[in-house]
């Protein structure tokens, strides 16, 4: 059972982000603050869940959250300032969009760039953990999915609508065999 809050004195967003070892497309983060005591039968790590479960639990926690938002860093600024720089800024953009000011975050991970006058805790596997990171760590993946798979339509032969940019075999061969699109990160090791 994941828990519902790290500190229950102060309103907490869960912070996760999605796409790091992509070869293109974005970096895409969430933020989420959830009821103090909220609970939910299935909301788990996106990765331990099914996509139609993913649809399902974006729209409970859209529904159900204080505030949430979403934020990307595009393939032109991942490769002008680095996937780490680029995933700790999609954060800070996601908490920046948030309707509700938190006054903690919860960092899925082992490193943060501090944001501005809110203190944070980072929580290596917290979408593993805590319910907020989780919703996030939802949120981040539906929309880089959706994303991802709108780009493919574009760009059939890679396989993004399955892959959504990960360096698998069919998304490598395809760049061997066609080159790059206008959507990948040249600063990564492509082939």
């Amino acid at each position: 059972m994941l828990k519902s809050y790290y500190n229950a004195e102060v309103i907490e967003a869960g912070l996760d982000e999605v796409g790091r070892g992509c070869l293109a497309g974005p970096v895409v983060a969430a933020a989420v603050i959830l009821p103090k005591h909220y609970t939910h039968p299935i909301l788990n790590d996106s990765k331990q869940l099914t996509r139609i479960q993913r649809e399902m639990l974006r729209i409970d926690i859209k529904r159900d959250a204080l505030a949430w938002a979403v934020a990307e860093v595009s393939h032109e600024d991942i490769d002008r300032i680095n996937i780490s720089k680029a995933s700790f800024l999609a954060m800070h953009r996601a908490v920046d969009s948030l309707a509700v000011r938190p006054e903690h975050l919860l960092v899925d991970g082992n490193r943060f760039v501090p944001y501005p006058m809110i203190p944070h805790t980072c929580i290596v596997k917290g979408d593993a953990h805590f319910l907020s990171i989780a919703a996030a760590s939802i949120l981040a993946k539906t929309y880089r999915d959706e994303l991802m798979e709108q780009l493919g339509q574009e760009f059939p032969d890679y396989g993004w609508a399955r892959n959504v940019g990960y360096p698998t075999p069919i998304h490598r061969e395809a760049i061997r065999k066609f080159g790059p699109t206008k959507y990948h990160r040249m600063s990564f090791r492509l082939i």
